[in-house]
């Protein structure tokens, strides 16, 4: 059998398009989770957070990794460490405009 690989890496896409709006790495989005399967669903609902990739699962899906803009550790989110990154859809992020950045005091 060639070409068919199923521990093979998907091809993920540079950028995904959320509300009309094209979303790639290192844009910020307000976090919506719809499934709210558990108490970490609950604690991220509403929290804005970074795009560290968009990635592609084995079933097509496409996934948002994505960085707390406010965890102090998340430079361990940058180095894809457990706990410090998380994964969501598209339809459970809202894209947040560049004019929205917080200020620098």
């Amino acid at each position: 059998m060639t070409g068919w690989g199923p521990l093979g890496e998907q091809p993920a896409p540079e950028s995904i398009r959320v509300f009309g709006i094209e979303l790639k790495p290192g844009d910020r989005v307000r976090l919506w989770p719809q499934k709210r399967a558990d108490i970490i669903d609950i604690a991220l609902e509403g929290r804005v957070a970074e795009i560290e990739a968009i990635e592609v699962d084995f079933d097509q899906q496409v996934h948002l990794a994505v960085v707390l803009e406010d965890d102090p550790g998340r430079d361990l989110g940058a180095m894809r460490q457990p706990g410090h990154r998380f994964f969501f859809s598209p339809d459970e992020v809202e894209p947040l405009a560049l004019d929205d950045r917080p200020r620098e005091t």
